[in-house]
């Protein structure tokens, strides 16, 4: 049977956000960084399907499964935001894609990835962009086949909140200089 009967894509909705923290857990121990995980159902929801979301997303959906008797469940998702460059404008900066473990190598991957070309050229956006941890060898391979490019020579970076509100009450800041914040203080 081929994927197209067993496996559906479709955009993601509000009602799968508990799914997908649990698959963000999932990622997140295969990663090795159960710890890591912090954001919570609740910011998850909000953060893509409030006011002003900031993600949107794909789910890869089976009926198949003997777990849930003919459901609707989720077996995997690409989850994107928008970034802009200012050499190449705006991308699709694709945050995570996680497949189920039981469900890995049968296609599902690509079927995400596919519909990820095609939003990125239905937006027209200029790319798309995302991170591979090194040692992910599989993940690795995928995109080579795809033609993706590895960048060498850059290094990412990032700050905690709790770095950045250690940083602001230790140094000296003169939040005076900064016209937009009006009369708050930091």
């Amino acid at each position: 049977m081929s994927n197209k009967k067993k496996f559906t894509i479709r955009r993601a909705e509000k009602r799968d956000c508990p799914r997908l923290l649990e698959l963000i857990t999932e990622l997140a121990v295969y990663e090795r960084a159960p710890e890591a995980v912090t954001a919570t159902l609740d910011h998850l929801t909000e953060s893509g399907f409030g006011s002003s979301p900031v993600w949107w997303g794909f789910v890869a959906c089976t009926y198949d499964d003997p777990a849930h008797e003919g459901e609707e469940f989720i077996v995997g998702f690409a989850l994107y935001y928008i970034r802009y460059s200012t050499w190449k404008g705006q991308r699709l900066y694709l945050e995570d894609l996680i497949v189920t473990d039981t469900y890995r190598r049968k296609g599902i991957g690509k079927l995400l990835f596919d519909r990820l070309f095609v939003e990125t050229i239905e937006k027209g956006f200029s790319g798309m962009a995302w991170q591979v941890l090194d040692w992910n060898q599989p993940a690795i391979d995928f995109y080579k086949s795809y033609g993706a490019e590895f960048e060498s020579g850059w290094v990412n970076c990032t700050v905690s909140l709790d770095s950045i509100r250690k940083k602001l009450s230790t140094d000296s800041v003169d939040s005076s200089l900064f016209v937009d914040l009006g009369d708050k203080s930091l």
